[in-house]
């Protein structure tokens, strides 16, 4: 619950965290800001940014989970395994308020970085003439106030797309989150109500801007560029943000900041980020091909535990368990927009064991080092592709960059369409098959107010339903007395 992750938070500015696995509530005794050396030197301040990547990229949060909830949501997944631990219940609908696995957990995690972000952005003021009389420059200490800032606004984004109502339900004036955004290193000040989704959506955009106009061009290499925010990946975050609030003006003008007129398409400055010659490539180790705007990493020793790497849920035998195949009567069974010979069906797997076909996107073993892709440069392409149909309806350019991706895959190149409805259902398409098992479906369906599809014997949950959305978890309705539940729960 978020009264014990901020009570807890501060052990965070005492180096904070070392793994991935950690446990997200630690006994160590609550100390002031005065007694810390944590902000001594810049070395000490990297630190403790390294932590923040780490507790946003926790297994329960976007080192795994988050991702396979919003594909698993949708129907392109059949669960094998019944198992509540992984998902079930977020696969057929059924979550309750009391669910740990799912709805407390990632609750808990993602508050749990927001306030540790809030501490040491609070920290970082507080010691500002400390830090300048060391030798640190205003753009060094911004530079990493924007690093704090981009993950803030990730979480934030995040966390509305299960919790809080789409923002296109209502123009975002209906219930979203709590905004936390000081500091708590003590016990009290629970009650915290919730803000509308537009309001939430307006301090995302803050933080982003601010990220945007702190973060260097680029870093010292190609491992840091995927794995640390840069310019470039605050705004490609924009064009998602944008999208999600269908402000699609917006988008074309975030995406023209990191994409080219014409194709070859490259970013212009900053990262060289283009599309990777093999989309095989985007999933092989280092993954560090500048399509990967920004990826969760892991190693050997900073894992994202054996039940929350995405290998584990797609992947069955020595790789995982294989919760869940891929449903014959989902995406792949569409030969028409996703062509037998596209080479991203050269990611499903057919387990002679049981003859049912897997997603083996995430390779990587035996432990499950894939790194997450967060964002990548096909996104920017095809929200600036949608956001263009939009806008100016069956538009040149908007083809283009639906082909790019298409093609890079070896699909049929389309030519026309007959009107700007097809060209973006053909879009919409596109990102179902180019971003399956990475959790873009589930945010698609919510921002566009369709129905989360049926499968086997699970109904389709409509717009309306109550399941719609996940409930707010039973130990944040304890103590904190100001928040309301979503209707229905």
């Amino acid at each position: 619950m978020r009264t014990l992750n901020k009570f807890f938070t501060i052990l965070f500015a005492i180096f904070l965290v070392s793994s991935c696995n950690e446990d997200l509530l630690e006994t160590v005794p609550v100390t002031s800001f005065s007694d810390l050396t944590v902000f001594d030197n810049l070395d000490r301040v990297e630190q403790q940014v390294n932590g923040l990547y780490a507790t946003v990229g926790n297994g329960n949060f976007l080192g795994g989970r988050y991702f396979v909830y919003h594909d698993i949501r949708a129907n392109n997944f059949l669960n094998e395994t019944a198992n509540n631990v992984t998902g079930f219940s977020v696969w057929n609908h059924t979550v309750q308020p009391s669910n740990q696995n799912d709805v407390t957990n990632l609750w808990n995690t993602a508050y749990l970085a927001i306030n540790r972000i809030n501490v040491f952005l609070a920290g970082l003021d507080a010691n500002t003439a400390k830090l300048t009389a060391a030798g640190a420059t205003e753009a060094q200490l911004n530079a990493y106030r924007g690093e704090a800032r981009f993950l803030r606004g990730l979480a934030y984004y995040s966390l509305a797309q299960l919790y809080a109502f789409p923002f296109n339900d209502g123009n975002g004036s209906k219930l979203g989150l709590p905004l936390q955004l000081t500091a708590n290193v003590a016990a009290g000040n629970n009650d915290l109500p919730r803000s509308t989704t537009g309001e939430v959506y307006a301090q995302i955009l803050q933080d982003l801007n601010f990220a945007e106009t702190s973060l260097p061009a680029s870093r010292a290499s190609a491992a840091l560029n995927s794995t640390r925010a840069v310019r470039s990946t605050a705004i490609a975050l924009k064009t998602r943000v944008y999208q999600s609030m269908g402000r699609y003006a917006d988008v074309i003008t975030e995406a023209n900041k990191i994409v080219s007129t014409n194709a070859p398409f490259t970013n212009p400055s900053g990262v060289a980020h283009t599309l990777s010659p093999s989309v095989e490539d985007v999933f092989k180790t280092p993954y560090t091909h500048v399509e990967r705007i920004f990826s969760i990493p892991f190693t050997e020793l900073n894992l994202p535990g054996t039940q929350n790497g995405l290998g584990s849920y797609y992947n069955p035998g020595p790789r995982g368990i294989g919760d869940y195949s891929l449903n014959p009567a989902g995406i792949i069974a569409d030969s028409v927009n996703w062509e037998p010979g596209d080479d991203r069906r050269k990611f499903i797997f057919l387990n002679s064991t049981n003859n049912k076909r897997y997603w083996n996107k995430f390779p990587t073993g035996p432990q499950h080092l894939d790194y997450v892709p967060v964002l990548r440069y096909s996104e920017v392409l095809l929200n600036l592709a949608e956001a263009r149909a939009r806008v100016n309806g069956v538009d040149a350019q908007a083809i283009a960059l639906l082909n790019a991706v298409r093609t890079r895959s070896k699909g049929t190149a389309y030519t026309t369409f007959n009107s700007a409805a097809e060209l973006i259902e053909a879009i919409i398409k596109e990102r179902e098959i180019e971003f399956l098992g990475e959790g873009h479906l589930g945010v698609d369906l919510q921002r566009l107010q369709r129905p989360l599809p049926g499968k086997v014997n699970v109904s389709a949950i409509a717009p309306n339903s109550p399941a719609y959305l996940w409930p707010i978890p039973a130990g944040e309705l304890i103590v904190n007395k100001a928040i309301v539940q979503n209707p229905g729960y």
